[in-house]
């Protein structure tokens, strides 16, 4: 009778490997639905040139650049944080990861005061301001508040995902040998990323 031996770890393994495979999975569901955005932009930007470019003048291209700035870096210290913890430096992983939220946290605020600023000009969808502009630009407004606020609630998620991830790390849930958790909220918030790296040219460097 021939013995069958299982290798230590073995189910671990085959597990993170579905569990990679299931977010890879997702991302490409969360690509299609902003590619599907992306191409509705392109072709209502090429046929409004104008009244896009005009209405792009009323963001704050500082704003934009900062929040840029603040998601790579954010990236880094999601990426950097799953190097620290395959090395056995939990501290240091925990810090990054809480370095990441913070990111999160900075972004969201501008982000806010970016929307306020635009609320309080009445451009808004249903403001009295914005039905009274052209329809080429108040589509620019439309789009605008849509697809960066779709964002915001993935840049939210995020979040909450990696606070999750640090909870399981402080509770060694998630360790260097366990670590799948990690790597797949990192692979969620490098999309974020991503899509925010689109984003910020369509709408604010239009000019």
């Amino acid at each position: 009778m021939m013995e069958h031996f299982v290798l230590p770890n073995s189910g671990h393994v085959r597990d993170a490997e579905s569990n990679k495979l299931g977010m890879w999975l997702f991302l490409f569901t969360e690509l299609l639905l902003f590619g599907g955005l992306f191409i509705v932009y392109l072709v209502y930007r090429a046929l409004n040139p104008d009244a896009f470019l005009l209405a792009s003048f009323e963001l704050s291209i500082p704003m934009g650049t900062i929040n840029t700035v603040v998601l790579l870096t954010s990236s880094m210290t999601i990426a950097m944080s799953i190097t620290a913890l395959q090395k056995g430096k939990k501290e240091l992983a925990l810090y990054l990861m809480m370095a990441t939220v913070a990111a999160a946290l900075i972004f969201m605020v501008i982000k806010f005061f970016e929307w306020n600023a635009k609320i309080h000009h009445g451009l808004f969808p249903g403001m009295e301001t914005y039905s009274s502009l052209p329809a080429g630009e108040s589509l620019f407004f439309f789009l605008y508040f849509f697809m960066t606020g779709l964002h915001a609630l993935h840049v939210i998620i995020g979040a909450i995902f990696i606070a999750v991830v640090i909870a399981k790390v402080g509770s060694d849930k998630v360790t260097g040998e366990r670590i799948s958790l990690l790597e797949n909220s990192g692979l969620y918030w490098h999309l974020v990323d991503v899509i925010w790296i689109y984003l910020f040219p369509l709408f604010y460097l239009i000019h």
